[in-house]
């Protein structure tokens, strides 16, 4: 079995920000909307933008980078999550990121199951299956 019999494509890239009004009003200023987000007192700590087929997610980091080529991960839509994650596993030349962890699940965003691995340039590449 292999993973990239269950990859459909791209499913989003996460952009960590130090400023979340400024990224927001960027890529509004862009076309993209906002597809999804979470607010906590008033403020919006993560939010999904969309245009078209593209997707970032952009999340409140403080140690955000801010430097070129600083975007933490991308993820891939797959079919079947646990599928992908015995692949990975059996394959034994990936590193998981967080294995203690294994499959995760987060309720938002209509609910994902994903996990994480680390790529060859210190990138992240999540796995993400959404329900």
């Amino acid at each position: 079995m292999n993973a990239s019999e269950y990859i459909t494509g791209m499913q989003h890239i996460g952009l960590p920000t130090r400023d979340m009004q400024a990224t927001l009003a960027f890529y509004q200023g862009l076309g993209f909307s906002i597809d999804w987000k979470i607010e906590r007192e008033g403020k919006i700590g993560l939010a999904f933008l969309k245009l078209g087929d593209c997707v970032f997610e952009t999340f409140i980091n403080p140690n955000a980078v801010g430097v070129p080529g600083a975007i933490d991960h991308i993820a891939l839509n797959v079919t079947d999550v646990e599928k992908v994650y015995e692949a990975i596993v059996n394959d034994g030349s990936y590193t998981i990121c967080d294995p203690e962890k294994g499959i995760q699940f987060l309720p938002f965003y209509n609910g994902v199951k994903f996990f994480t691995i680390l790529g060859p340039n210190g990138e992240k590449v999540e796995f993400n299956q959404k329900l």
